[in-house]
């Protein structure tokens, strides 16, 4: 396989404090021979471990931007055992625009893996990860939020994984991390997921989804800051004392817990983000907005459990997820 036309601006593995770009070269019509520049810091201390944490895989979300780009400006070598690879806008693209998906070809970062190095501008980045970074890694974090679309309960989360030994350090990892919910998650769709190449390479992999509606807010940042400062201390890699406050179990073992919607309309939720729900509860009541003088569409839950996650916006499409419930793990 070609190599990657990427080039890391700094040595990944000296010691100290180095900050740089992965280089991209990227052909334009503004710029005949111009490039992507991804940033990069990369913080090292001997022999250790090493932490690969990235933010903005979806360039709608910003706790994890916010979170990593305070820990690149700050972080001491010296207080280091092993090596840390901050790169806070994964999807540079994407990022620079504020939009999901990249602006240059459309790449959604989180569905490409493993990338291809002759593919396009977002199957290039997928593929330096691939077969450059991930290998170097001992644990992943990956930071999300809903974006502009979708709202969650701040939450960090892990997998079931066939091989139980990894399953328990993804959720030793998870539980260090410490976010108000930690939940066992369920993907609607894992095809082509950075989560399933690092799980794939035995790596120890923790994601979040720290609220959402295409912002930030001071708790959700706290939250980010905190948590990627306990997954370090839990790895071995920063010194210090984890700040360990209490978080609720949840899983998702059960597709109906994804709720669709059939039809477009205006949306009138009953419930809000961490509601109990019953089986049969009137979720939300979707509006015509065509017409007058009909009654809406009432969205029924199909289980019991709590809800996780909701559509942001106040109109909603057909096959747009709706909400999405959790349950409390009581094993």
């Amino acid at each position: 396989m070609r190599e990657s036309s990427i080039t890391p601006t700094i040595d990944l593995s000296v010691d100290g404090v180095s900050h740089g770009f992965l280089r991209l070269p990227h052909s334009r019509n503004d710029s005949a021979w111009g490039s992507v520049m991804i940033p990069i810091t990369v913080a090292k201390n001997g022999d250790g471990p090493t932490a690969l944490l990235t933010g903005a895989n979806h360039g709608d979300e910003y706790e994890g931007p916010l979170a990593l780009v305070e820990l690149a400006a700050n972080i001491d070598a010296a207080s280091l055992t092993g090596r840390v690879i901050i790169i806070p806008f994964m999807n540079m693209p994407a990022f620079s625009e504020g939009t999901r998906t990249s602006p240059v070809d459309s790449g959604n970062m989180n569905r490409v893996f493993p990338g291809r190095p002759d593919g396009t501008l977002t199957e290039k980045i997928a593929d330096y990860f691939q077969r450059y970074l991930l290998p170097m890694a001992d644990i992943v974090l990956d930071f999300h939020s809903g974006g502009k679309t979708l709202d969650f309960l701040p939450f960090a989360a892990s997998h079931v994984l066939e091989d139980k030994e990894q399953e328990a350090r993804c959720s030793a990892a998870r539980d260090a991390f410490n976010a108000p919910f930690a939940l066992q998650m369920l993907e609607i769709d894992s095809v082509g997921m950075y989560d399933n190449a690092a799980e794939a390479m035995g790596k120890t992999f923790v994601t979040t989804e720290l609220a959402g509606a295409g912002t930030s807010t001071p708790e959700t940042v706290a939250i980010a800051r905190k948590g990627l400062r306990n997954l370090l201390i839990h790895a071995g890699i920063m010194q210090g004392e984890m700040e360990m406050t209490h978080s609720q179990h949840l899983i998702q073992d059960d597709d109906n817990c994804f709720h669709f919607s059939p039809t477009g309309g205006m949306i009138e939720y009953t419930k809000i983000l961490g509601d109990p729900v019953q089986k049969g509860d009137v979720l939300a009541r979707i509006w015509d907005p065509t017409r007058t003088g009909v009654d809406p569409l009432e969205i029924h839950s199909k289980m019991d459990g709590l809800l996780a996650v909701r559509h942001t916006y106040g109109l909603i499409q057909s096959g747009d997820c709706l909400a999405v419930l959790a349950q409390e793990d009581k094993r």
